[in-house]
Formats: C-alpha cells, sequence, structure tokens
C-alpha cells in the first residue's frame, strides 16, 4: 500500500468513493455529491492553505482518503485543524484508515498544527472507534447539529493533540 498526495489521475476514483458515502450514509451530512472538478477544487484549496490531501492506494486501486484544512476561519485558529477520512468498505481493518491518519498527523504537525479534530456522525460507531484506536478522544456532543434524510443527526467532535 502507497500513502501519497492525490493527483488528477486520481479523481474519478474519489468521487466513486466519495459519492456513495454522501448519497447513501449519514456519515457525511450534506447531500451535494462531488464531481472531478469539485473533487480537484477541493484538493487545490487543500493544497492552498497549506494542508494535504492524501490517498492509500494499493495495485492501483483506491483505498480511501484522508485530507485536512483549519478547523474554524480566522487566525486564532491557525494551529486547530479539522480532517475527514473516506475509506473503502473493502480496506477496514487493513490498516490504510491508520496509514492515512498518520501520513495526515505527519504532515499537519510539520505544518505548525496543535490539535486535529474530528466530526463523526454520532451514528456512525465504526468512525468513533476508528478514531478512539488511534488515539482522539471525544470532547462534545452536539445534538441535533445536522440533518439528512428527514432525522436529525448527532454530532461527535473528537480531538487529538499532535
Amino acid at each position: 500500500m502507497i500513502i501519497r498526495p492525490a493527483g488528477d489521475g486520481d479523481l474519478a476514483a474519489i468521487v466513486a468513493l466519495w459519492n456513495p458515502v454522501i448519497r447513501d450514509t449519514t456519515i457525511i451530512f450534506h447531500s451535494e455529491e462531488r464531481d472531478e472538478a469539485k473533487a480537484a477544487e477541493i484538493i487545490a484549496s487543500r493544497r492552498a492553505g497549506g494542508h494535504e490531501f492524501f490517498v492509500a492506494v494499493e495495485e492501483g486501486r483506491l483505498l480511501g482518503f484522508a485530507t485536512y484544512a483549519q478547523f474554524r476561519a480566522g487566525n486564532g485558529y491557525a494551529h486547530a485543524l479539522e480532517h475527514s477520512i473516506i475509506l473503502d468498505p473493502a480496506a477496514w481493518g487493513r490498516g490504510a484508515g491508520r496509514a492515512l491518519m498518520q501520513t495526515l498527523e505527519d504532515h499537519a504537525r510539520a505544518a505548525g498544527g496543535h490539535t486535529l479534530f474530528a466530526g463523526v456522525s454520532g451514528e456512525n460507531a465504526a468512525g468513533i472507534a476508528f478514531h478512539e484506536k488511534v488515539g482522539f478522544r471525544n470532547v462534545a456532543v452536539i445534538p441535533e447539529a445536522g440533518r439528512k434524510f428527514g432525522r436529525w443527526l448527532d454530532l461527535v467532535l473528537m480531538m487529538k493533540f499532535l
């Protein structure tokens, strides 16, 4: 398995992985699917801010991706970061998530990051468990922070010091 920054050649695989999660689950609260142009825009925006968008690839197949950016706007939050990680379910339990997170954390730390946040759907027990396993702790539950599929969804805010 290789962890590397995403390239233009990864865009189709990124949106193919991302869109079913957006469309079919409450892992992500928004419902607007991505196309390759939007994915490229997000990657470029991350890089313009000194952040990154990493992919895990094995034998030419995308296993997942992880990215991060500043937690909130304003220079007072310059060292507080928030990440997203999406894995192909076929890659769960195979180390891709841990490898992506380690690479992302190393990059964020080198860029001056102090804290890394994860906003995890309260319905995403696997996501909460994964973050606990890689050293995040639950710092807040924001009840009914989002809405999707006609339901109010809790947001579990998790944090790790870098």
